[in-house]
């Protein structure tokens, strides 16, 4: 038996720290007025939907990180879904769903402001499942980014505009109207 389990680990997985606990939004702040009024959390999702005024939001991490993989599984709802995964407070950002400034899927590839889509991640674009449950893995280094989609590796980018720590976002871009869940965010921290 003790062979049997030896065998077996090197390919099980193990799941990094939860930050989303399934239940509510401990651990989160929002930058909009009043108490999340966007980001609600049933049954295990966190669920974002955009108000009668369109306005913008994003849902900060209220712990501050520095290098380390993000995974997280997201689902599209209604509208034309425009949002994504801000990096350390940084204005740099990994896109879900269509660019509202290029008019197509960009997801996983990263928006740096001032260079817009400097890479693009054509073959995990094309691995968006549009009503399903999707796999984002960001993976940050220093200011190197790499991502993947459903298991389809995206980009790898080195960003002049990186900064050490921050916290991480979750996006609902202003002037949509749209719906996007959240599930398992989980983030390894790399020291």
């Amino acid at each position: 038996m003790k062979y049997l389990i030896l065998l077996l680990l090197p390919f099980t997985t193990f799941a990094g720290e939860s930050l989303f606990n399934g239940k509510d939004l401990t651990g989160w702040k929002s930058d909009a007025k009043g108490d999340f009024p966007y980001w609600t959390a049933k049954d295990g999702e966190l669920h974002c939907q955009s108000g009668p005024k369109k306005k913008g939001s994003i849902l900060w991490t209220t712990r501050e990180f520095t290098d380390f993989t993000l995974t997280l599984e997201f689902k599209n709802g209604e509208g034309t879904i425009d949002s994504g995964v801000m990096l350390k407070k940084a204005h740099d950002q990994i896109q879900i769903g269509i660019s509202g400034s290029l008019k197509r899927d960009l997801t996983a590839s990263p928006y740096i402001p001032g260079k817009g889509y400097p890479v693009e991640g054509k073959e995990a674009i094309a691995a968006v499942k549009p009503k399903d449950w999707n796999v984002l893995k960001i993976e940050v280094k220093g200011n190197t980014y790499k991502t993947w989609l459903n298991g389809v590796e995206g980009i790898t980018y080195e960003s002049k505009t990186a900064i050490d720590k921050g916290p991480l976002g979750l996006q609902l871009h202003a002037g949509k109207n749209m719906a996007i869940s959240f599930r398992k965010i989980e983030i390894t921290e790399h020291k």
